[in-house]
This record gives structure tokens, C-alpha cells and sequence, in this order.
């Protein structure tokens, strides 16, 4: 037996053998995928078939007959030669309308300006390679709106005092929250408290203006009531007591000079608004196409992301007033429909400003869109809240660190990086949702496309297929990038939980 079995018995390692050719390459591959089964095999024939098929009716469409070039709709008929295909010479003929909307021809240069300095700024915060991440940070979220907003629509703003008594109410507000958040300081401190007492006199002020007219006092050469007169005296009562605290409890070291920050962006924002640069003034009603939604976009974006944070905040604090007062706002936001939001923003925001408070069209239409994707944000931040373990609070509270300090320094970092889908989800819905702004007579790109539809020289059968086509590319191009980029951010920052 022994002599029989020997002979194939091996004495050293044997190598694998290679697989069989039929089980590799393209050969393989697409018969494992495609034809395992008799199934498979006819499923695979006829969603091939459909494919081809549905390929070639768009690329006969979209290519092969289509017009590219024209002046009028004769070129896209028949008789003037065309097909049946894309009239892409409609698309060429209202490019720059698509781009720009009415916006006057000779000022598209504040356009193009502020899109070089949007992707300037955009890439030096959003390539890790890049430094000065933080001034970057602070040019785009601080300065480019301003100066966007000066570019476009020529600057020379005037001021109402209940105005400047709302901008100085913020800079007392933030300086509150600023100074009180600091340990050798805190809320209950008496200087603090009479200066939340003032600033809250102030916003009832500002309030009652809305119910009460006066007479008018002109001051620091802006035309005020009695009652926002009062407010503004109120805000800087609040303001100086709140700098002198934070002054001195940070004289021995830390940053004295971001409590005069607040204070400093208010009194900029107005001088800056107020002067007259040179530039012809445009109405926003002559804005639209692409230059608009991006505007009512990339708006929306930058304050709802901040306003969601302060949201989800306040629905997981411990403080019953405020848990409730948010979660009625979360709530009532995602419970009304975008265009009611946009209708209610359009007609009824301006009903509950202070006297002299004034909103044009479209940044009432700005508001809204903010508020309302506040409140989803919010929602998405929660969840990221709720992720974190227990341990990362009883840490932190284990430090001593303050509940801001807390959640910038431990648990807001985690949380985002936690939501960061959900965060570009909401991000990309806002972007298509822009197109909404069209019911109330905003022509952005969507409505803009379509009020091409109904131009004599244009108007043809295939028309409003190639415009909505232009259009819905535009929108996929922009939100796949958003979503890549959102894929490339999350890979970056999973340094933890390898798999």
C-alpha cells in the first residue's frame, strides 16, 4: 500500500495554479455578471436592447439632428432646414439672458468679478493644500458678501434709524454672548445682566415701531422715531457696559480685541453700504438666470448652516423656554411648503419689521429660503448631537470647559463630521429648490429658461425640450459637484473606525 501512495505524495510547497481563462478578464467577468443564469442571460439581452436604443434616440436627437447654429426659430423648422432634434441654436442665442438675466450689458463685469473672487475664496478654503485657511474663512464669509453685494447692486444704500438700531442690537447681542461664555466672567455677572436688560428693551422697541408711528428726529444725520431712537441709545448703553467688562476681564491676556469685533462689522457694514463707489445703481428686479439662483443658493447655504447649528442647540438645551421656542420654530418650518414660505416671506415679512425696516423682493425671498432650510439643518444636526457618546460630555465637563467651549472645541467638530451627508443633502436640496423663487416673479435659471419659451422668434417644437434639458444639466453639474466634493471630505476626515 505504502508503494502505491508514495509516488503522489509531494515533498515541497506546489504554486496555485493560475484560474481558468474563462474565468477572468472582460470574458469572465461579464459572464459571471451578465450570464449566470438563464435569467440573467435574457435579462441582460433586454435591458441591453433598451439601452441601445434609448442611446441612440438621444444621441440622434441631441447630435445628429440637431441645429447648432441660427439666428431665429427657421433655422430649428424644417424649412430652414432642420430636423427634428435639439434646436441648440436657441441656447447659444440666449446664453448670456441665461447667464445674466436683464442685467445691464455694460455691468456683467460686477458678475464676472464676483464669480472669480467666489472661486478664489471657495478653493482657498476647500483645497486642503492652501494656506491661511482661516483668513480665507473670513474673506468669504465676511468681506465677499459685502462687497458682492456693493458690486451688484451699485452700493449708496440709505439707512433708516430703526435700521441702525436693529445692526447695533446685533453687535450687543453677539458681544453678550461673546463676553458671558468667557469663565472669569459669566452671565450672572451684574454688568452683563443690565446690559441683556438694555439690549432686551431695545428689541421691544423695535418691536412696538412696527405697531406705532411718531414723529420723525433726525440724528447722526438718519431719520429715527422716539421708540427706535430709544433703541438705539438702549444698544449702546448695552454695548459699552459689555466692552468694558470684556475689556477688563481680558486685559491680562486673551483677545481684547474681538469685543470691539461685533461693533467694528456693524459700523463697516453700514459705512461701506452707505458710500457711493461710482457704480451705476442696478434694482434687483432686472437680476436672474444662473447669476441669481446662485445668488438666493449659495445665501442660503451660508446662513443656514449657523442658524441650524443654534436651532439644534437649542432644541437638546436644558432650558425649557428655549428647547420649546425652537422646537416650535423646527417644527412649523417643516410643516409649510416652500412656496408658501416664499409667498408668506413676499407679502407678510415685511408686516412684522420695525418702522423704517424695509426688505426688497428678493431678499424677503432670501429670508425665507434661509429660515426654511434652517429648519432641516437643524434636524441633521440633531442627529449628529445624539451620535456622540456620553463620555465625549462627561469629558469635557471633566476639563471644565464652559457649554460654548464645550461644543466648538469637542462636540460640533464630531457631530458635523458625523453629518456630513446629511449637511450636503440638505445643501443640494436647497440648490434645486431655488427654482421656486420663479412663483414669485424671481426669473432665475429655471424661470428664465421658460420665459424664453414665449419669445415669437424662438418658438418652436422642440424649444422648451432643449431649454429644460440646458437647464436641469446646469443644476446636475453644480449639485454632482457638491456631492463629490461632499465624498471627498468625508474620506478625508475618517481617520478613525477603519475597516
Amino acid at each position: 500500500m505504502e508503494e502505491q501512495v508514495a509516488p503522489y505524495v509531494a515533498h515541497e510547497q506546489k504554486q496555485p495554479l493560475p484560474p481558468p481563462a474563462s474565468d477572468i478578464g472582460i470574458i469572465g467577468t461579464t459572464r459571471r455578471n451578465l450570464f449566470a443564469t438563464p435569467l440573467d442571460s435574457v435579462l441582460t439581452i433586454i435591458a441591453g436592447a433598451f439601452i441601445v436604443w434609448a442611446a441612440w434616440n438621444i444621441v440622434d436627437w441631441a447630435l445628429v439632428n440637431a441645429v447648432f447654429h441660427g439666428s431665429d426659430r427657421t433655422a430649428c423648422t424644417p424649412q430652414g432646414g432642420g430636423g427634428e432634434g435639439a434646436c441648440w441654436a436657441f441656447i447659444s442665442a440666449k446664453f448670456a439672458q441665461f447667464m445674466y438675466g436683464t442685467y445691464p450689458f455694460g455691468d456683467r463685469w460686477r458678475i464676472d468679478l464676483s464669480v472669480v473672487m467666489l472661486v478664489v475664496l471657495v478653493a482657498g478654503v476647500a483645497i486642503p493644500a492652501v494656506p491661511y485657511k482661516r483668513l480665507n474663512a473670513i474673506l468669504l464669509l465676511g468681506v465677499y458678501p459685502v462687497i458682492t453685494l456693493v458690486l451688484l447692486t451699485g452700493g449708496a444704500f440709505t439707512f433708516s434709524g430703526g435700521l441702525i438700531s436693529f445692526l447695533l442690537l446685533i453687535a450687543a447681542a453677539v458681544t453678550i454672548s461673546d463676553v458671558s461664555s468667557d469663565p472669569a466672567v459669566g452671565f450672572q455677572s451684574t454688568p452683563v445682566k443690565a446690559a441683556a436688560a438694555a439690549a432686551l428693551f431695545a428689541l421691544l422697541a423695535l418691536l412696538v415701531t412696527a405697531f406705532i408711528s411718531g414723529s420723525t428726529i433726525r440724528f447722526l444725520d438718519f431719520r429715527f422715531t422716539p421708540l427706535s431712537l430709544a433703541a438705539l441709545v438702549a444698544s449702546a448703553a448695552a454695548l459699552v457696559m459689555v466692552v468694558a467688562v470684556g475689556v477688563a476681564s481680558r486685559r491680562g491676556g486673551g483677545n481684547v480685541f474681538g469685543v470691539f469685533m461685533p461693533t467694528i462689522a456693524v459700523i463697516a457694514f453700514i459705512a461701506v453700504l452707505s458710500a457711493d463707489f461710482g457704480l451705476e445703481p442696478v434694482p434687483t428686479n432686472l437680476w436672474g438666470g444662473l447669476s441669481l439662483t446662485l445668488v438666493v443658493a449659495l445665501t442660503g447655504i451660508a446662513a443656514s448652516l449657523p442658524l441650524g447649528i443654534m436651532l439644534a442647540l437649542g432644541r437638546r438645551s436644558q432650558m425649557p423656554a428655549i428647547r420649546m421656542l425652537c422646537i416650535i420654530f423646527i417644527e412649523f418650518w417643516r410643516g409649510v411648503p416652500l412656496i408658501t414660505v416664499l409667498f408668506m416671506a413676499n407679502f407678510m415679512l415685511p408686516l412684522f419689521m420695525p418702522e423704517g425696516v424695509t426688505f426688497d423682493q428678493l431678499l424677503r425671498a432670501l429670508v425665507g429660503t434661509a429660515l426654511f432650510s434652517a429648519a432641516y439643518m437643524a434636524e441633521v444636526i440633531r442627529g449628529g448631537l445624539q451620535a456622540i457618546p456620553k463620555g465625549q460630555y462627561e469629558g469635557a465637563d471633566a476639563m471644565a470647559l464652559t457649554y460654548w467651549q464645550k461644543m466648538r472645541m469637542i462636540i460640533l467638530p464630531q457631530a458635523l463630521k458625523l453629518v456630513i451627508p446629511g449637511i450636503v443633502n440638505t445643501f443640494i436640496g436647497l440648490f434645486k429648490d431655488t427654482s421656486l423663487v420663479y412663483i414669485i416673479g424671481l426669473a432665475d435659471l429655471l424661470g428664465t429658461v421658460r420665459r424664453g419659451f414665449n419669445d415669437p422668434a424662438w418658438i418652436t417644437a422642440s424649444t422648451p425640450a432643449t431649454g429644460l434639458i440646458f437647464a436641469a444639466f446646469v443644476y446636475w453639474i453644480f449639485c454632482f459637484s457638491m456631492s463629490r466634493y461632499s465624498i471627498y471630505t468625508e474620506r478625508r476626515l475618517d481617520t478613525g473606525h477603519k475597516r
